[in-house]
This record gives structure tokens, sequence and C-alpha cells, in this order.
């Protein structure tokens, strides 16, 4: 059974900052590329930033200087560090893993707001 359980959510304040974990099961972790992608209401699911298995990254141009993705191939795990955030990044962000299949986790919760 595949899981991708992502943590990390939470309400900050403009400029703050978070640490979004995604914890896998059931998936090879290594061979998959992974993304954070993210949707807030009345928009369109919107990737953020994606890391692929030999380590290279891409992020949306409207977090790019602010957020990185890493992942940690022992623990099965991919972070996104979110840094000087701003209200327009309030949203759902997901968990998403791609191969020959394509998996997605249930999403947390991110709210910036003073």
């Amino acid at each position: 059974q595949v899981q991708l359980v992502e943590s990390g959510g939470n309400l900050v304040q403009p400029g703050g900052s978070l640490r979004l974990s995604c914890a896998t099961s059931g998936i090879a972790f290594d061979i998959f590329a992974m993304g954070w992608y993210r949707q807030s209401p009345g928009k369109q699911r919107e990737l953020v930033a994606r890391i692929t298995q030999g380590g290279s990254t891409n992020y949306a141009d409207s977090v790019k200087g602010r957020f990185t993705i890493s992942r940690d191939n022992g623990k099965n795990t991919v972070y996104l560090q979110m840094n000087s955030l701003k209200p327009e990044d309030t949203a759902v962000y997901y968990c998403n893993a791609q191969f020959t299949k394509e998996y997605w986790g249930q999403g947390t919760q991110v709210t910036v707001s003073s």
C-alpha cells in the first residue's frame, strides 16, 4: 500500500518560515521524482518545487530564492523549507511522487496571515 503523508503545515505570520515533510511508504523512494504542489481556493493546483532522483531541482518562479526542496533517501522523505512566507503562499500543499505511476498525499494546510 502506497502512502504519502504530509506534515508541517500551520498558521504563520508573513515573513515567517515553515518546513513541510512528506514521509512515504510502499514505493522505491529513490527511483521516484518527488514534488510539492499547492492549491488555493478557486485556483488550479500548481507545481511549487520538484526534485529528481538524482537531486536536480526546479522551482516555480514565485518561490525561487525562498523555498528549498530536498530529499532524504534513507528516510524515504522529501522536505520543503519555506522562508519569507507571503500571504499568497496560503494554500493546501500536496506531495507528489512520479515514476511510471504517480501518487499524491492528502495535503497539508499552510496559512500565511497576520
